[in-house]
């Protein structure tokens, strides 16, 4: 069996070299590294695929929430609601800006934010929430948003790793993540559903306003040149990596109805395995797959992890341990479990999926788990 990686980047490359190294050939002989025609070109092509009025391009997903919650003109001690079953970075930046994380459980099915958790954890200190759209599909949006307009609270999207899925509305109508809130923020980091050869991210709003304010604090605080109007940072996406990503772009659907094939197959396989519980399809919400997560039960996740490892399968846990565990949040926390998400971080494992996986690859993988089951 051939080395298995979790997303196998080298093989996604081969099959679009030939416009790739065009792209990043002509960067190179343009010089123009930074702010170069590239960069406005795929802010454009986003913002015409996710259907949003604005697309603003950074350095990477860090930077675009710190940078949006920047935005917002939030105080030292407001609090921001998030999930607490997710990457530390959504966290990070809230406490970064003197802001008070505020962490709640999850959904057990579907892993993500909802309404009801989010109302219980809102005081007269709320000022906005950050859902995470996590694994490739939406959180139930809808409701989210009607309870902050209830609550004048701003809603930031972490979509990292669902770009592309599609959110569907009561009435039918369907929005993009990242485009349901007032900012939605991306990551592209290498091995994200659109990533770059680097590291970049990006904010979305249809609110001029904000996303004046945005471009402004990632240029230095600047709308012109020495004219620095705010304190801001320097968060910009280079222009190689801008030219890499909209060639990406046009193959973004394929890509995620390519991961769609290996999640079924998987679905299929285990799908009769007590022990096991497969991913969980929300009805509002298309799925992208950015990672395919079981559930282990029986407390036999990190020996199956082992398991496939002797194997040379490789797998990761997303994510081992709740963020009010971390010792840098430890400040933020109660002393009051949430039991999804503990359940989770014992129990969730992600197999390989990726765009390029090929059958035999993943008859192994899927063998590899049925044989340690059945033990």
């Amino acid at each position: 069996m051939e080395n298995i990686q979790m997303v196998d980047l080298v093989s996604q490359y081969q099959n679009i070299k030939a416009e790739i190294d065009d792209a990043i050939i002509s960067v190179a002989a343009s010089a123009k590294y930074i702010r170069g025609p590239q960069v406005q070109s795929f802010q454009e092509n986003l913002a015409n695929y996710l259907d949003v009025n604005h697309v603003i391009a950074c350095a990477n997903g860090t930077d675009a929430l710190q940078i949006a919650l920047m935005a917002l003109g939030l105080e030292r001690g407001d609090e921001v609601i998030v999930p607490a079953f997710t990457y530390v970075a959504t966290a990070e930046v809230i406490g970064l800006l003197g802001l008070k994380p505020v962490m709640v459980d999850v959904d057990s099915s579907t892993f993500n934010i909802t309404a009801v958790q989010i109302e219980k954890a809102i005081t007269n200190k709320t000022k906005a929430i950050v859902p995470v759209h996590l694994y490739g599909q939406s959180c139930d949006m809808e409701p989210i948003m009607k309870l902050a307009k209830k609550h004048n609270l701003f809603v930031i999207e972490d979509n990292a790793q669902a770009i592309g899925s599609d959110y569907s509305f009561f009435d039918g109508s369907t929005k993009k993540t990242g485009t349901l809130g007032h900012i939605g923020c991306t990551s592209f980091f290498p091995s994200k559903n659109l990533g770059c050869y680097g590291d970049g991210g990006a904010m979305f709003t249809s609110d001029g306003e904000l996303a004046n304010k945005i471009r402004m604090i990632a240029n230095h605080g600047q709308a012109k040149k020495y004219h620095h109007s705010v304190i801001g940072v320097n968060s910009r996406l280079d222009t190689i990596q801008a030219a890499i990503l909209d060639i990406k772009l046009k193959s973004l659907d394929i890509y995620s109805e390519a991961r769609n094939s290996v999640a079924k197959k998987y679905d299929e396989a285990f799908k009769c395995i007590e022990s096991i519980d497969t991913p969980v399809r929300d009805v509002k919400s298309s799925h992208v797959f950015h990672q395919y997560t079981l559930k282990i039960k029986e407390g036999k996740r990190d020996k199956l992890q082992e398991y496939l490892k002797e194997r040379n399968v490789p797998s990761m846990i997303y994510y081992p341990i709740p963020l009010y565990k971390q010792k840098a949040f430890e400040s933020y926390w109660d002393n009051i479990p949430l039991e999804c998400t503990e359940d989770l971080c014992a129990n969730v494992l992600s197999l390989p999926i990726h765009t390029e996986m090929g059958a035999n690859t993943q008859e192994y993988i899927i063998e590899n788990v049925i044989n340690f089951i059945n033990k």
